[in-house]
């Protein structure tokens, strides 16, 4: 059984690692012709003149690597195995290995084996390397951009403490994590908007705090109405501006926040996604889509099982001439439905307001009863 495994599990991971890398060679090449476009430009800090060049853009798209080799790692694990499974069953080997006692179920738990690894080898990547990867690659590219923000309006946040609340926007975060375009607007219990605070730059200070740089601080003091007094002729608040060199403002939002909302929800670590999530559901604010995003990265590593016994089917079928390769296009052909699958669910599930995990799930589910459904007709019942 160790020489069977040895076999088959070499064949395996030498397969599936050339069809990752022609994978990422093409993305690669994609990537790189889509930062041609920017090489030569300065658009870095100003008295700086950094430019954007060629050896900037290989760098910028090779850290978007990890990223890509997530994404595709379940594809590649289906036409890898279908691959190596189909050959065996042209060439007869695997008709060999059968006589030699490898049952279906012994060949579906071998198959597993692997599939484990890619599972946990899909984690590390999905939840370790690529938030990683690609944050430096975001802070790399906006040093030359000089600035990482998200929309027209920037990211928002909400803070809410025992007697007010807090809105927070921050057009951009530069790469050495200082903030431009900032400004806070402050609510009482009854929803009324008591100051509003404006400030071009700020910085994360110690203690969970903001040091706003030049700001200038708008209160609004609404008076209080008697019990006779009718509400029309209700006085207008008194508004007392003032400006502050350094305005320091107690909040819980930390640098790592800020950060969370200023990149995608699919390129963060589970981690980070499970911390905002409660931020959000704490403030009152929906956590719909990165509540999907959650469950996404939960069970997208576990896609790789449903591939491997998706592939198992292949190597009892029975073909006497010609190549392998109509069931590897159909192997491409199940890899990109599941991944435009996957995709689909996820922005369904929001637009829907399905429970998120269902939404996360229903890809893999689906994929795993036509993997075990193959598996019986073609395997179980011959």
């Amino acid at each position: 059984m160790k020489t069977i495994r040895r076999l088959i599990y070499g064949e395996v991971i030498s397969s599936i690692a050339l069809v990752a890398l022609g994978f990422l060679s093409l993305f690669y090449f994609f990537d790189l012709v889509d930062e041609l476009q920017y090489i030569g430009k300065n658009n870095g800090l100003a008295g700086l003149g950094e430019i954007y060049q060629i050896k900037h853009a290989l760098l910028y798209v090779t850290l978007l690597v990890p990223n890509h080799l997530y994404e595709l790692l379940p594809i590649s694990v289906l036409i890898g195995t279908i691959f190596v499974m189909a050959r065996l069953a042209q060439s007869s080997e695997f008709t060999i290995l059968r006589t030699s006692g490898l049952g279906p179920w012994r060949a579906l738990r071998l198959l597993l084996g692997i599939g484990l690894f890619f599972v946990v080898f899909s984690f590390v990547v999905g939840d370790y390397l690529a938030p990683l990867s690609d944050r430096t690659a975001q802070l790399l590219k906006g040093r030359y951009q000089n600035s990482i923000t998200v929309g027209q309006t920037g990211a928002w946040l909400r803070e809410k403490k025992a007697y007010n609340s807090y809105v927070a926007n921050i057009k951009i975060l530069t790469p050495n994590n200082e903030m431009q375009g900032v400004q806070i607007l402050e609510f009482n219990n009854q929803g009324f908007m008591v100051s509003i605070t404006k400030a071009p730059k700020a910085v994360f200070s110690d203690g969970n705090a903001w040091i706003l740089e030049q700001a200038t601080r708008t209160e609004l003091a609404i008076p209080k109405q008697s019990a006779g007094e009718v509400s029309s002729s209700k006085a207008p608040p008194r508004v007392n501006n003032s400006e502050i060199a350094n305005y320091r403002w107690a909040t819980d939002l930390t640098e790592e926040m800020v950060s969370v909302a200023l990149l995608k929800p699919d390129r963060m670590a589970t981690l980070d996604l499970l911390n905002y999530i409660r931020h959000l559901d704490a403030n009152g604010q929906t956590a719909q889509r990165y509540e999907i995003e959650f469950w996404k990265k939960v069970f997208y590593p576990l896609s790789c099982l449903v591939m491997v016994i998706l592939a198992l089917p292949f190597a009892y079928l029975h073909f006497r001439s010609g190549g392998i390769a109509g069931y590897v296009f159909a192997g491409v052909m199940l890899g990109i439905s599941f991944f435009l699958l996957n995709n689909v669910f996820g922005y369904v599930g929001n637009l829907r307001n399905w429970q998120p995990w269902i939404a996360a799930a229903a890809p893999g589910l689906l994929y795993m009863a036509a993997s075990l459904g193959a598996f019986s007709v073609l395997v179980l019942r011959r």
